[in-house]
C-alpha cells in the first residue's frame, strides 16, 4: 500500500439512471469534498455533573464536487441533472466511489443533485461547485472503518 497521498491516485466514480462517468476529469484545486451532515454523538450534561451520550444513526453526509469551468465532466454532470431532476423515478439514486492508493474506500450512496452550480463570468474562470446530499456513507480510511 501506497503511504503517500496523491490526487493523482484517487479515483472518484458516479452511477446512477441516465450516466456513469469519472468525476476527476477537470477537477479544480479545491478538489472533492466529503462531509457529514450531522455528528454521530451528543454529550449531555445533567444539572448533578453526570453525563450521557446519545449516539446518532445518521450516516447522510454532503459531496461537493469542483471543477473547473472548461471540464468534460461539467457538461455530463449538466446532462445527469437535467435527467435525474425532471422526474421522481430517477432522483436520488446516485452511487458515488471514491478509491485511493493510500487505502481509502468509501461508497456514499443514495446520493442526489441539491441544486446546480452557480455559473460565474469574471475575469478569471471560477470553479463550478456540484453539490450532492446523500443518505449514506460507508468506507474504509486508509484503513480505519467509517
Amino acid at each position: 500500500m501506497a503511504k503517500t497521498y496523491s490526487f493523482k491516485n484517487s479515483h472518484f466514480a458516479i452511477n446512477g439512471p441516465g450516466g456513469s462517468f469519472n468525476l476527476k476529469d477537470g477537477s479544480a484545486e479545491e478538489g472533492i469534498t466529503i462531509a457529514p451532515r450531522e455528528d454521530r454523538s451528543k454529550l449531555s450534561i445533567g444539572a448533578d455533573g453526570t453525563g450521557m451520550h446519545s449516539l446518532y444513526q445518521d450516516k447522510s453526509c454532503t459531496v461537493t464536487v469542483r471543477l473547473l469551468k472548461n471540464s468534460p465532466v461539467n457538461a455530463l454532470l449538466s446532462g445527469l441533472y437535467n435527467y435525474q431532476t425532471e422526474n421522481s423515478s430517477t432522483h436520488g439514486q446516485n452511487t458515488i466511489t471514491v478509491t485511493s492508493e493510500v487505502g481509502d474506500a468509501l461508497t456514499i450512496s443514495g446520493a442526489a443533485f441539491k441544486r446546480h452550480p452557480d455559473v460565474n463570468y469574471a475575469k478569471d474562470g471560477v470553479p463550478l461547485e456540484w453539490v450532492f446530499e446523500a443518505i449514506e456513507f460507508r468506507g474504509v480510511l486508509a484503513n480505519s472503518i467509517i
